[in-house]
């Protein structure tokens, strides 16, 4: 098989019974040998070995792989870390599959971070050193009793956010908390290599009225 530029992948997350004994001195394991209790970063590196030098990644993951440091996960989140391979994460809401009602996280990693061409051939943003980091928990509407949906305009704010920060959007990025923050390598580090977003985004902004506090209390 060649080496591929994109993948967009849904694997079967938190797979204990994968075979991974049979596989510990596979080649895909440049990061570390995944566990074989949990097929996630056995998912994660078969993929980053199939890309292409300038290869880009997008995929699903149990939340649990964005903090575990269970069997060695954590050991193999930092080196992927520190080789500079993770572009973007994003949290996700809860309730968004039939099938399970367990939140989920978006996983982008990137080869080559420091140029390269994106939508439309545009050149993009050097991003070495720094993790894109969107918290869309509280996105969406619920579409029935169980189930949420994500609108258009949710998964647009999300891509907009991500593309303008890479360099190939149609507007100028900017951090905005409680949703999205651009954090460097040194922040992660101090974070023990979570790619948690909520750790990173801080809280959202509340509304100023204007009103003076000394009036806010003679109201009560």
């Amino acid at each position: 098989m060649g080496l591929i530029f994109l993948i967009l992948a849904n694997p079967p997350f938190n797979i204990s019974d994968w075979g991974g004994d049979l596989l510990r001195d596979d080649k895909r394991w440049q990061y570390g040998a995944p566990p074989t209790g949990n097929a996630n970063f056995a998912w994660v590196q078969h993929m980053v070995h199939h890309l292409a030098p300038y290869g880009i990644a997008g995929f699903v993951l149990a939340n649990g792989s964005m903090s575990s440091n269970t069997s060695g996960e954590g050991e193999i989140r930092k080196n992927l870390i520190e080789a500079d391979m993770v572009d973007c994460m994003v949290a996700m809401p809860g309730q968004l599959f039939y099938s399970t009602q367990i939140p989920v996280c978006l996983w982008f990693l990137a080869k080559n971070r420091d140029d390269g061409r994106g939508m439309a051939g545009k050149e993009l943003f050097e991003r070495t050193g720094e993790v894109l980091f969107i918290d869309a928990r509280n996105m969406g509407f619920m579409a029935d009793r169980t189930h949420r949906e994500l609108s258009d305009e949710d998964i647009q704010k999300i891509a907009d956010s991500y593309h303008n920060w890479r360099g190939d959007g149609d507007g100028e990025y900017e951090d905005v908390p409680g949703f999205c923050k651009a954090a460097s390598l040194d922040e992660i580090r101090k974070n023990g290599h979570v790619l948690t977003p909520g750790r990173y985004v801080g809280a959202a902004a509340k509304d100023d009225d204007d009103e003076p506090f000394e009036e806010k209390m003679d109201r009560r």
